[in-house]
């Protein structure tokens, strides 16, 4: 499932360039996104969109809306009104290359040229699925929430829905636009909801995981920001091997819930385990 030169292209097509008074806010949206990212959650569209029987380059647009509006909230993340972290992806934030006023205002440009990017799919059902898999319903308000939640020792049930919203809204919304743009069915649909819901969890797991375990070299920021913070993490809650524990068995039930795509599928498999085994 490897999407990631097709995605590159897109975005370094669609993302502005320029001279003039605006040159240095086209530099730091371009900085943001074209950073070497991961691209798990166009590449999960995408491969969605594949299995369901449609055409890649018919999801590509909105796909990659979804790495717009990612690359977004990490530039929003990185500030140090909220989690203040000088590093991302191995390189200064883009606040610390560009200044805050910059990044705030690259950051928000990167939302707006989003549903740019999703308008091109014509399909209305898309657009609002990721809007409010953005929204105060699902990422920002899982921001807030962890805001919110910060130097408080809180429920595991509080800690599952903040994930669910910060981290988990985008890749439900990921599977489930691939379905919606290959024309699937609704059985097909449900499947890449839950697929999104599991690998959702598992991928903040390890993420808390590795904010432990990591290394600077291996993840490209600083480790321990969580602890720094006093955020309660699937690992304060239930130490590293429970937590992986948990990220197994969420990962095997997504797997099982591919059954309805047969053996189209096996690179959505393959996605899920590798979201398990990451190291960075």
């Amino acid at each position: 499932m490897n999407y990631t030169a097709l995605i590159d292209k897109y975005l370094d097509g669609r993302l502005p360039k320029g001279d003039g008074l605006q040159t240095e806010i086209f530099e730091a949206m371009r900085y943001a996104v074209l950073n070497g990212g991961k691209r798990v959650r166009p590449s999960l569209a995408l491969e969605f969109c594949r299995v369901c029987g449609g055409a890649v380059e018919t999801a590509l647009p909105a796909a990659c809306a979804l790495e717009c509006i990612h690359s977004y909230s990490l530039v929003h993340d990185d500030l140090p009104c909220m989690d203040d972290d000088d590093y991302r992806r191995g390189r200064p934030s883009t606040h610390k290359a560009y200044g805050e006023a910059t990044a705030l205002l690259a950051g928000d440009a990167l939302l707006t040229i989003a549903f740019e990017m999703a308008a091109e799919s014509q399909s209305l059902e898309a657009v609002s699925i990721l809007a409010k898999a953005a929204g105060c319903m699902g990422m920002v308000g899982g921001q807030t929430l962890d805001l919110a939640s910060e130097k408080k020792q809180i429920p595991l049930s509080l800690l599952q829905e903040i994930h669910a919203k910060k981290t988990g809204a985008l890749l439900i919304a990921a599977a489930k636009l691939g379905v919606i743009l290959a024309g699937g069915n609704q059985k097909q649909l449900e499947a890449a909801r839950i697929y999104g819901q599991k690998t959702g969890r598992v991928f903040q797991i390890i993420d808390d995981i590795l904010d432990v375990t990591g290394s600077f070299a291996d993840l490209g920021k600083p480790i321990g920001s969580d602890q720094g913070l006093e955020k309660s993490t699937y690992v304060t809650h239930m130490g590293v091997d429970k937590a992986y524990a948990l990220a197994e068995k969420l990962t095997q039930e997504a797997i099982e819930g591919l059954a309805v795509f047969g053996d189209n599928a096996a690179e959505l498999k393959d996605f899920a385990e590798a979201l398990l085994r990451r190291r960075k």
